[in-house]
């Protein structure tokens, strides 16, 4: 486990773009799909939503969780629940959004299982384990 006031840092190369007049993530040119290309991308949406908000409560933007469930309009169980994706081991992080393969479990069992040790969280998310 990792102390308090330690961090980590996972640098996924991803590139952004504008479509349509938004921005859009777009997948390193060497990412390695999911056979079935079942991703969900509701998790991969919900992972980087996960990372904003852990930087601005990081960065001092919102003390509470609370304070920012009110700022994104969102109701506060359904915000703390989704920042728990922000502390998901780097290793399930890697698989998930870089090599895109495909969690053996919903959204809201991934949440459930960032609350669980680093080092058992693989076997929780993928069927290899």
């Amino acid at each position: 486990m990792m102390k308090p006031d330690e961090s980590i840092q996972i640098f996924v190369p991803l590139k952004v773009r504008k479509q349509n007049g938004r921005p859009k993530i777009m997948p390193p040119a060497t990412y390695l799909p999911s056979e079935d290309r079942t991703q969900d991308p509701h998790i991969l949406r919900a992972i980087g939503r996960a990372w904003g908000w852990r930087r601005r409560m990081e960065a001092g933007e919102f003390n509470t969780v609370t304070d920012l469930a009110k700022a994104v309009g969102l109701a506060e169980r359904h915000v703390s629940r989704q920042l728990r994706l922000a502390y998901l081991a780097p290793g399930v992080l890697k698989r998930l959004v870089y090599r895109r393969e495909v969690p053996a479990v919903t959204l809201l069992k991934l949440t459930d299982v960032a609350a669980l040790p680093w080092h058992e969280q693989p076997g929780r998310v993928f069927d290899d384990g």
